[in-house]
């Protein structure tokens, strides 16, 4: 009788020290990322939340004693703003025209070419587009400046084909600044979309090959449909990058001539430390970080959806 009772209260203070020990088991599971977190809340909650209050007040740089609460009055500033409203289309102008378009239709071409190609060929293509990537974005703007200026190596070429130079920047400027973009980001994609197709097993292609699928046919009822959730992670990161370029374009264009290559970036750069509107800068800055959210949210539905 006595052994029983000792058995049932040993098996309670098991029971009651399972949980604890359970506990400190997850606690010493998760302790490795504690100093990540720690610098994540630090150096990137911690500034967004600083921004969060910013966006509603009438914070200056210079001429400001003290800034003030003043709620939505900035957001209801930009959406009245036709210079806020023109950065906003020329930003989707190009992001579509450089990322959607550029970017991603340029690395899927040379990643089935290069699968394609002599070893030297892959080696040299290869080795040329990732610089173009690996250069900073500053440097990459003005390679892309000589070659779009009035006196640049484009109109260089033109003249010596017999053909009529441009002013590149001052005729098309957002177009430009959309090439040098694709030219810069291209190699991104081509690595991604690279892996993708080394990842088709040999005998689907075969198989398509006997049934007579070849060209486009192929790619659009096999190839495609296979490399879909790649597809859909190179147009996310592509839009979420090309949402946030600033150097490449002050480098060439600093969002002129007048504001037809003005995009989001540059705008909020413009009102936020040129114009020192540090508060309505902010609340620019928080609708872009909204476009990208909003664009992020579409790919991820579609990649769900796909699968």
């Amino acid at each position: 009788m006595t052994g029983a009772v000792a058995g049932r209260a040993g098996r309670a203070r098991t029971r009651g020290a399972a949980p604890a020990g359970r506990g400190r088991t997850r606690l010493l599971r998760w302790s490795p990322l504690a100093p990540a977190t720690v610098l994540l809340l630090l150096f990137l909650a911690g500034p967004i939340c600083y921004c969060v209050c910013l966006a509603f007040t009438d914070t200056q740089l210079t001429g400001q004693e003290s800034a003030s609460f003043v709620g939505l009055a900035n957001f209801r500033q930009a959406f009245g703003d036709p210079a806020f409203r023109n950065a906003v289309a020329l930003t989707l102008v190009f992001t579509v025209v450089s990322a959607l378009l550029g970017q991603n239709t340029l690395g899927l071409a040379l990643a089935g070419l290069m699968r394609r190609a002599s070893r030297p060929v892959r080696t040299l293509t290869g080795a040329t587009v990732i610089c173009a990537w690996v250069l900073p974005e500053i440097v990459a703007g003005f390679v892309l400046y000589t070659f779009f200026a009035r006196r640049g190596t484009l109109n260089a070429l033109l003249e010596q084909l017999h053909l009529p130079p441009q002013n590149w920047l001052f005729t098309l400027p957002i177009l430009a600044v959309s090439f040098a973009n694709v030219w810069r980001g291209t190699a991104f994609s081509m690595l991604i979309y690279s892996a993708a197709l080394a990842e088709i097993p040999q005998e689907v292609t075969e198989s398509a090959e006997v049934d007579g699928a070849h060209g486009l046919r192929r790619l659009w009822h096999i190839t495609l449909p296979m490399i879909r959730r790649s597809i859909g992670t190179n147009l996310m990161l592509n839009t979420l990058q090309t949402l946030s370029v600033f150097g490449l374009i002050w480098a060439m264009t600093r969002g002129g001539p007048g504001n037809r290559s003005e995009t989001l970036p540059v705008f909020m750069y413009d009102q936020a430390f040129l114009k020192s509107l540090i508060g309505y800068g902010t609340a620019v800055a928080l609708l872009l970080l909204l476009v990208g959210a909003v664009f992020s949210a579409v790919w991820l539905r579609l990649m769900r959806e796909e699968v």
